[in-house]
C-alpha cells in the first residue's frame, strides 16, 4: 500500500491534473541529468584550459548518436509495462522488468567496449579540430566507463514511470546531482585534472543514481520488486521490447546522426563558435527535456489507457500533451533568448563566444515549441503501439531534410554561415510535425470510439 503514494491514476479522471502530477517529477529529474553535463561545461570554461570547453562539448553529440539507439529500448519497454499495467497482467509485468534490467546490462556493457576502443577514431570522422583531439577523446573514454549504470537509470526510471512514479527518480537524481557538483568542483580546481576530472565526476554521479534505482526496485512489494536471482531474458517479451524500443532508438539515433553532420559543419568555424555553441546547446538542452517530458508522459498515458481498453481518452491525451509541450517550449524558449547574454557567460564570459552562441539561440530557442509538438505527437503515437512510423517520417523529415540543406544550400558560398547552419532546426521540425499530426489522425481511426467496458455492455 506504502507504494501507491508515489503512482499516480492515469485511466480515470480528468487528464490535465493526473499528466501535470507525472511529468513535473519526470522535468525535473531530467533537467538534473543535463545538470551532470551542464556542471561539466560551466567548471570546464571558467576553470580549466583553452581549449577544454570545446573539447567536452564537441562530444555531445556524438554521445547522443551511440546511446539513444540503446535509450531508445527503455521506451519499449516503458509501453510494454505500462500496457500489461493497464490490462492487469502482473505476471508479464515482472517478466518485462527482468527482461529489462538485463538488456540494459547488455546494452551499457557493448556501448562501454565501443565508446572507449573507438574513440579517437570516431571524433576523427566528425573533423574534431587536431587541437582538442586529445582531450576530446580522454574524455570520451571516461565518461563511457559509465555507460552501464547510466542504461540502469534509465530502464529502472522508464519501468517506475510505467506505474506512474515520477517522484523517486527525481529524489535518487537530486541526490546524485549534488555529489557531481561537489565532485566537479573537488576535481577541476582542487586537482587540476581538467576533462578527466569532470568525466569522472559524472561516472560516479550515474553509478550513485544507478545504484538508488536498483534498490528501490529490489524493495517494491508487487509485480515491480526486482531480485537478481529471477534476472531473465524472457523471449517473448524482449522481442516485444525490441520490436518498440528498437524503431524508437533508431529515431534518436537518426536525430543525433544529423546533429552530428551539424556539429560538423559547426567545428569547422573554429574553437569559438564551438564553444558558443556547445554552451547554446546546453541551455536548449534544459527546455528540450522540459518539453520532451510530455512526450514521455503521454506515451506512458496513452499505454496505460490503451491497455485498460479507455478509447475515449485517446485525443484528450493526445492534444493535452501537446499543447502543454507546445506552451512550455513557447515560454522557455524565448525566455532563454531574451536571457541569453547572461545564461551564455556563465558558461564562457568571452565576448565573441556569447556572439556565436546567440546566433545559435535565436533560431533554436525561440522556435522551439515546434520541436515540442513534433516530439509530443511521436510519444502519444509510439504509445498507441505504432513504433516503425514515426521512425520513417523522422528519417524523411527531421533528419534527411536537415542533412539535405546541409549540403545543398549551406554549401553555397553566400549562406555558408551560422545562421543558415541552425535555419535547418526550425523548417524541419514543422514539416515533419505536420506529417505526424497526419499520421495520428489516420492511426486512431484503427481504435474503436467507445471504451471497452461500453463495447462489452454494448454486446
Amino acid at each position: 500500500m506504502k507504494t501507491k503514494q508515489h503512482t499516480v491514476e492515469m485511466c480515470r479522471g480528468a487528464i490535465l491534473p493526473g499528466l501535470l502530477r507525472l511529468t513535473l517529477p519526470l522535468m525535473l529529474s531530467s533537467v538534473l541529468q543535463l545538470l551532470f553535463n551542464a556542471a561539466d561545461v560551466i567548471v570546464v570554461g571558467n576553470f580549466a584550459g583553452e581549449h577544454s570547453l570545446a573539447a567536452v562539448g564537441s562530444t555531445t553529440a556524438l554521445v547522443n548518436l551511440m546511446t539513444n539507439l540503446f535509450l531508445g529500448l527503455s521506451t519499449g519497454a516503458n509501453v510494454l509495462t505500462a500496457r500489461f499495467m493497464g490490462a492487469g497482467d502482473t505476471k508479464a509485468v515482472n517478466q518485462t522488468v527482468h527482461t529489462s534490467l538485463l538488456l540494459s546490462l547488455f546494452s551499457g556493457g557493448l556501448l562501454t567496449v565501443i565508446g572507449i576502443g573507438m574513440a579517437e577514431q570516431l571524433l576523427t570522422w566528425m573533423q574534431t579540430p587536431e587541437e582538442t583531439l586529445a582531450l576530446s577523446a580522454l574524455y570520451l573514454r571516461l565518461y563511457f566507463l559509465g555507460m552501464i549504470a547510466m542504461m540502469i537509470y534509465n530502464f529502472g526510471s522508464s519501468i517506475l514511470r510505467a506505474k506512474g512514479d515520477t517522484k523517486r527518480p527525481l529524489y535518487y537524481l537530486t541526490f546524485a546531482g549534488v555529489v557531481n557538483v561537489v565532485l566537479n568542483l573537488l576535481f577541476v580546481i582542487g586537482f587540476q585534472m581538467d576533462v578527466a576530472g569532470v568525466a569522472l565526476a559524472t561516472v560516479i554521479s550515474q553509478c550513485i543514481s544507478a545504484g538508488l534505482v536498483l534498490r528501490c526496485l529490489m524493495k517494491e512489494e508487487d509485480a515491480f520488486r526486482f531480485s537478481f536471482k529471477h534476472l531473465k531474458l524472457h523471449r517473448g517479451i524482449a522481442f516485444r521490447i525490441l520490436q518498440i524500443g528498437i524503431p524508437a532508438g533508431f529515431q534518436g539515433v537518426v536525430f543525433s546522426l544529423s546533429n552530428v553532420v551539424i556539429q560538423s559543419s559547426i567545428n569547422g568555424f573554429g574553437p569559438i563558435v564551438m564553444a558558443g555553441s556547445a554552451a547554446a546547446a546546453s541551455i536548449e538542452g534544459f527546455i528540450w527535456v522540459s518539453m520532451n517530458a510530455f512526450s514521455q508522459t503521454a506515451l506512458t498515458f496513452m499505454s496505460r489507457n490503451i491497455g485498460a481498453g479507455r478509447y475515449t481518452r485517446i485525443h484528450k491525451i493526445a492534444w493535452i500533451s501537446c499543447l502543454c509541450a507546445c506552451v512550455t517550449g513557447l515560454i522557455f524558449g524565448n525566455l532563454a533568448y531574451l536571457l541569453g547574454e547572461p545564461l551564455l557567460s556563465i558558461y564562457d564570459p568571452r565576448p565573441d563566444v556569447i556572439a556565436a552562441g546567440l546566433v545559435r539561440m535565436q533560431l533554436v530557442c525561440c522556435f522551439y515549441c515546434t520541436c515540442g509538438l513534433m516530439d509530443c505527437i511521436v510519444g502519444n503515437i509510439r504509445g498507441m503501439g505504432y513504433a516503425i512510423t514515426p521512425t520513417i517520417v523522422s528519417l524523411l523529415g527531421a533528419c534527411g531534410l536537415r542533412i539535405l540543406w546541409i549540403f545543398t544550400v549551406f554549401t553555397i558560398p553566400e549562406y555558408h554561415t551560422q545562421f543558415m547552419l541552425f535555419l535547418s532546426y526550425p523548417i524541419t521540425w514543422i514539416i515533419t510535425f505536420v506529417v505526424h499530426l497526419l499520421c495520428f489522425l489516420i492511426m486512431r481511426r484503427k481504435f474503436p470510439k467507445q471504451d471497452e467496458m461500453d463495447l462489452q455492455t454494448a454486446t
